[in-house]
């Protein structure tokens, strides 16, 4: 997925660090992405340590981390993709909320509206009946999210919707399976605010990517919340919100109380802070926190920015920016 804030072309770099810092054999070790997003960071190491804890306040996140972390074992589940991809589309809240057949909105043409609406009803069918368990169920969901989202009338986010359905979003919805790797041992996976999950756990290696800036990640993937959850609810505005919270991590007046909270609660041997130099918090002030709980150290590289407009409307004009990871040893 094209997402705001992915780990996905600094896996190497965090992985890198992280061994320098801990040492290459991390097979005994239990690390925690603590907002875990996509999960991509969490997956990178989900082979090579003891047990892997994923977190995310955001649902669709959680759907997506319980497949590709909580899922550990193979499961059977051609079948049940075969399914989904015949099922004839179905008029649901969807189609009536975010297509222009049933609404003002176009996330998702017509046809693929139905094809949401029709298949997210069948997991969820399948689930009541008890014909499939968890695991298959949360499978299920990623696989749908993941092609849904590959179809989506949106430059990128779901902050707002095209006025014209561009090529991706004319082709027909397919369900494509969200594959994940199997290990020996389990892991485990919360849907929790962090700040308060923090106090609950404990581990080898903490990973912390929070938000940077004031975005809403509960805005801005407000249709992949609606499709994971299915729920009903009254669409707000022109782009059919649904109610989400705003994290403090967003909140220039909150951030760093927060974030030192979250330091000095962690019963974590190593911490390893995502952070960029367009983020809400400056270095000085993250490493003053961090110096007071344990031995700091600093790793950057640069890379391209994340664009979900056209360059002359964003804010910050360059090209690439800088990525620093802030490491604690506690």
């Amino acid at each position: 997925m094209n997402y705001i804030g992915s780990k996905y072309k600094l896996s190497d770099f965090i992985k890198t660090s992280v061994n320098a810092t801990v040492g290459s054999s991390l097979k005994n070790k239990v690390f925690c992405d603590l907002f875990a997003g996509t999960g991509i960071v969490g997956r990178s190491f989900k082979t090579s340590v003891k047990k892997v804890i994923a977190n995310d306040l955001e649902y669709y996140s959680y759907v997506l981390n319980r497949n590709y972390i909580g899922n550990y074992k193979s499961i059977e589940i051609s079948d049940y993709i075969a399914e989904l991809n015949l099922l004839e589309g179905k008029t649901g809240f969807v189609y009536k909320n975010y297509c222009l057949g049933g609404s003002e909105r176009q996330y998702f043409s017509n046809e693929n509206g139905r094809k949401i609406d029709a298949a997210r009803m069948k997991i969820e069918k399948w689930k009541a009946s008890e014909e499939i368990n968890e695991d298959i169920y949360y499978f299920l969901l990623a696989s749908l999210l993941e092609s849904a989202d590959k179809v989506a009338n949106t430059a990128s986010v779901y902050g707002a919707y095209l006025k014209k359905l561009k090529k991706t979003a004319q082709k027909e919805l397919k369900i494509v399976p969200a594959n994940f790797e199997t290990t020996t041992n389990k892991h485990k996976v919360y849907n929790r605010d962090s700040n308060a999950l923090i106090k609950e756990i404990q581990g080898d290696i903490l990973y912390l990517d929070p938000p940077y800036n004031a975005r809403q990640y509960g805005a801005n993937y407000h249709m992949l919340n609606t499709i994971a959850k299915y729920d009903t609810f009254v669409p707000a505005g022109k782009t059919g919100l649904r109610p989400y919270k705003r994290s403090n991590y967003c909140k220039k007046g909150e951030v760093i109380s927060v974030f030192e909270e979250l330091i000095k609660n962690a019963k974590f041997n190593y911490i390893f802070l995502s952070y960029n130099n367009e983020g809400l918090m400056a270095e000085e002030e993250i490493r003053k926190v961090m110096k007071r709980y344990g031995k700091y150290d600093l790793a950057t590289t640069a890379y391209q920015r994340f664009k979900a407009d056209k360059t002359e409307n964003r804010n910050h004009k360059a090209t690439t920016t800088t990525e620093y990871l802030h490491i604690l040893e506690k």
